[in-house]
């Protein structure tokens, strides 16, 4: 299913919602989090980043297992070590996206329910979270193309 599309590897394809949706989702999460008067312009938009981004996520992860599996299985020395360093940021970024998009589904719940405390609270993970998500997004599109681009 993640192998190929239209006859192209499907992991290049795919990765390109990853690398658009996370960083999107971690902007407006944050922003919904830390700016209170955005709440209501960004609700929607975060609540369907929270859903989007872990799903873009996991596509990518699983269509570069394919991709790893069906024409890099073999491949060692710089290439497999830059190949496998990629690989290795693919589930702490899942992981943190989907974290990261519970966690704003619930925020977007409580302040919309208005119940300041734990919304407050959740507001403080959410950012961290946030944070996080960011660090691995990034590291994994870097490190991606650093095997792609051999740099």
């Amino acid at each position: 299913m993640f192998n190929e599309i239209f006859g192209l590897p499907a992991h290049p394809l795919i990765i390109h919602f990853a690398v658009v949706l996370t960083p999107l989702l971690v902007g407006a999460s944050a922003a919904y989090a830390l700016v209170p008067r955005l709440r209501p312009h960004l609700g929607w938009a975060v609540a369907l980043l929270a859903v989007a981004a872990p799903a873009a996520v996991l596509a990518a992860r699983e269509s570069g297992e394919a991709l790893k599996e069906a024409r890099f299985s073999q491949v060692e020395g710089e290439l497999g070590r830059h190949i496998s360093e990629h690989a290795s940021f693919a589930l702490p970024l899942l992981l943190t996206t989907a974290s990261l998009g519970v966690a704003s589904l619930l925020m977007v719940y409580l302040s919309r329910a208005e119940r300041r405390v734990p919304a407050l609270a959740l507001s403080a993970v959410t950012v961290v979270l946030a944070v996080v998500a960011g660090y691995y997004v990034f590291r994994a599109g870097d490190s991606g193309a650093r095997a792609v681009w051999g740099l």
